[in-house]
């Protein structure tokens, strides 16, 4: 089945030496939100690699920036957005998330792990949910236009993002503890509480929020991807449930980031060996193992179930929540 795909955070290498062509494995037609920044980067480090991606982008005509939301569905090109995985690149001043957004960023989730200024992480072992700055930042986001997203924060600074966002808000790659018990994976009750904003959850493809990190497991880490998928639609309905696969194409530098940086981290994340993850080949059966598309039939959804689950909810709530 030929199916729109949007997918909601995959990652570049947050260094100069990123390249852009590199996201041209993903289907023409596409859109794809580009991670430029968490807990480690400064405002001038998410400038900069902003910079980086965005001229490559306006060089390659095989991507479209996207200005407003008209610019996403061109069957000829990938649209090209971006999004935050902190709040620490805005040093402080809401009045930087109109800067983010201005050169595309369209996503932006309050803590990556560990407290900040807005709230807490989900490896925090103490979690008093978002602060006063937090919660001005959500409305920030809500009068800019650009996506709360609850990936990565603690599971009261996700319920507390519910509570005080006036549109829909996502989890943008999040998998459900349910299923596979990881600090990292959502609640049911998180779950619940963003679909009832009207949002949307992004299920992501890394082995070790999946239970299933082996190198050798690259067909399982599918099959753990749809399971959570329709664990997904039976708790919230189809309305809600996205493609965020969080798929690295720094994977080398991640997993080196990672023992490098251990004040971001935790065992959680180092006790199964280098991460692996789900590679965009594999969400549309264009590699040797069955694809996701081809497992979520085989589990009955139907074309339009899963159009909206690969794109269609995602591109719903973003008409909502984006200001143009």
């Amino acid at each position: 089945m030929d199916v729109f795909l949007w997918e909601q955070h995959c990652c570049l290498p947050l260094r100069p030496t990123a390249r852009i062509a590199d996201l041209a494995r993903y289907p023409l037609g596409s859109y794809l939100s580009v991670n430029v920044g968490y807990s480690g980067e400064s405002k001038a480090d998410s400038l900069a690699l902003l910079d980086l991606f965005r001229s490559e982008a306006q060089a390659d005509p095989r991507f479209r920036l996207v200005e407003r939301f008209a610019d996403i569905g061109a069957p000829e090109v990938i649209a090209l957005a971006f999004d935050l995985e902190d709040s620490a690149p805005l040093e402080g001043d809401l009045d930087n998330v109109e800067v983010f957004y201005g050169l595309g960023v369209r996503s932006l989730l309050p803590t990556y792990n560990y407290a900040n200024a807005a709230g807490c992480g989900c490896l925090d072992t103490v979690d008093t949910g978002l602060t006063a700055y937090g919660k001005d930042l959500v409305r920030k986001l809500n009068e800019v236009g650009m996506f709360v997203d609850g990936s990565h924060c603690s599971r009261r600074t996700g319920l507390d993002l519910s509570t005080h966002t006036s549109v829909p808000m996502i989890y943008s790659h999040s998998n459900f503890a349910a299923l596979h018990e990881h600090p990292r994976n959502i609640d049911d009750e998180q779950a619940r509480a963003c679909a009832a904003t009207g949002g949307v959850i992004g299920i992501n493809g890394v082995g070790i929020f999946l239970g299933c990190n082996d190198p050798d497991a690259r067909a399982e880490r599918v099959t753990a991807m749809a399971d959570q998928i329709r664990y997904g639609v039976d708790l919230v309905g189809i309305d809600h449930i996205g493609i965020g696969s969080d798929y690295s194409f720094d994977g080398p530098q991640f997993n080196e980031e990672i023992n490098e940086n251990p004040a971001a981290f935790s065992d959680a994340y180092t006790k199964w060996g280098p991460l692996q993850w789900t590679p965009p080949e594999d969400l549309l059966g264009e590699s040797e193992v069955p694809g996701l598309d081809e497992l979520l039939a085989a589990r009955g959804f139907t074309v339009a179930e899963r159009e909206a689950v690969f794109g269609g909810n995602f591109a719903r709530v973003a008409a909502q929540v984006w200001r143009d």
